[in-house]
């Protein structure tokens, strides 16, 4: 599936509501993606010269970096100097134009500017705030900093990874911007819904922590700690605290690493048929859990002196569940991936065609679509100033030439 670039939004669940986001990487980018795919019309405001830092992230291709062309993507950029007074004037004009705002700047910083919830009521009484920051504008570090590697870590997931004995893991990706994003999004549309249904809406103020998206998923550490005293560890593979017969990883023949999930009792009896164990032997619950480390043992062995495509052909036979542990070339080989058309490919002015991630989550009967790349730095202005905000041409004339926008 190739996708227009530069056409305009307004498919989706999501046409004709208006975003602003003053946030950088990456949660309140995020949450404003998944608005964009949707076909909200998101406007992505960046400092003029050096714009958003993702840009600049991760790996390049003959210097142009690939990260933005996918962060960044459906969404328009306009360049703006919030530390000018012109500046400001001018993002408070976005903010009267938005249904919805996202904001990542510091507690200061954004009383500073006018862009607190006081400032944003203030200037659109039925705009929906989004503030993401490191700790929650309510705590007694409102002011701090804060990244999503560090909401990990404060969420309990980073205590949780990793194999008894040795250090805390952090996964691979900005895995605690990525979930405040998405939740942050998640916020942002229960709080449309009530305006849509309640005739007395006077805007709405989501505050959001970084660390607290990753802490609601794990749903029971806190009531462990709290009821029993106890404090979940790591445990490898298998879930902290509800071990299940099999959940491991198997390195095949071929050196390829094959994940195993069995935690339902018929699904671990399968394991220990595929082995050539009793199957009595683990027909309980307590035989299974008790039986755990003689069919990971077995399971590690049996699974080396075989190929992978071997040990996968026997485990869906057995009806075990297994998949090899996927690279991005597994994924972008994959039949299940191209049958879901979950990679799209996407003209880029800079790079020509390239493949991304399609919309997800897919909607049939109103499907969000892919429409543009991350735009340049600044590509949007006319578009977004002159024609969104009615903004002059003598006064944007004069705003470029003093380098506010």
């Amino acid at each position: 599936m190739t996708a227009g670039q530069d056409t305009g939004g307004g498919r989706g669940q999501l046409p004709g509501l208006k975003v602003v986001e003053f946030a950088h990487v990456v949660a309140g980018p995020m949450a404003g993606s998944m608005l964009a795919d949707q076909g909200a019309d998101v406007v992505h405001v960046e400092a003029p010269g050096a714009g958003d830092a993702a840009r600049a992230m991760g790996p390049a291709k003959d210097g142009v970096p690939l990260w933005f062309k996918v962060a960044g993507r459906n969404k328009r950029s306009v360049t703006l100097d919030l530390h000018d007074e012109a500046g400001r004037e001018l993002a408070h004009r976005l903010v009267a134009w938005a249904d919805v705002v996202i904001v990542t700047l510091r507690a200061g910083r954004l009383r500073a500017w006018e862009l607190d919830w006081e400032a944003v009521h203030r200037i659109n009484p039925k705009a929906v705030l989004l503030q993401i920051s490191g700790f929650g504008a309510t705590s007694s570090r409102a002011n701090d900093p804060g990244f999503g590697k560090m909401g990990e870590a404060r969420s309990g997931v980073v205590h949780l990874t990793g194999f008894p004995g040795g250090p805390p893991v952090h996964t691979g990706f900005s895995h605690g911007d990525a979930v405040t994003g998405l939740m942050g999004a998640y916020a942002v549309l229960a709080a449309l819904h009530r305006k849509a249904t309640d005739p007395a809406f006077d805007g709405e103020w989501i505050d959001l922590a970084l660390f607290e998206p990753l802490y609601r998923l794990i749903e029971w550490q806190v009531i462990t700690y709290d009821q029993l005293g106890t404090v979940p560890e790591r445990a490898g593979n298998q879930l902290a605290v509800a071990p299940a017969a099999v959940i491991n990883t198997y390195r095949s023949r071929d050196g390829d690493w094959i994940t195993v999930t069995s935690a339902t009792l018929r699904s671990v009896r399968n394991v220990a048929r595929l082995l050539g164990l009793p199957e009595e032997e683990f027909a309980t619950s307590r035989q299974q859990h008790d039986g755990r480390e003689r069919l990971d043992t077995g399971l590690r062995e049996w699974v080396a002196a075989r190929g992978t495509a071997e040990c996968l052909e026997a485990f869906g036979r057995a009806e075990v569940v297994a998949s090899r542990v996927f690279t991005a070339a597994d994924i972008a080989a994959d039949p299940v991936y191209a049958e879901r058309e979950d990679i799209i490919t996407v003209d880029d002015a800079d790079l020509g065609p390239v493949r991304m991630q399609a919309v997800i989550p897919r909607f049939h009967q109103a499907p969000g679509q892919v429409w543009r790349t991350g735009p340049a730095l600044g590509q949007d202005n006319r578009l977004v100033y002159r024609d969104w905000l009615g903004v002059g041409e003598d006064e944007l004339a004069e705003l470029e030439k003093r380098g506010v926008i």
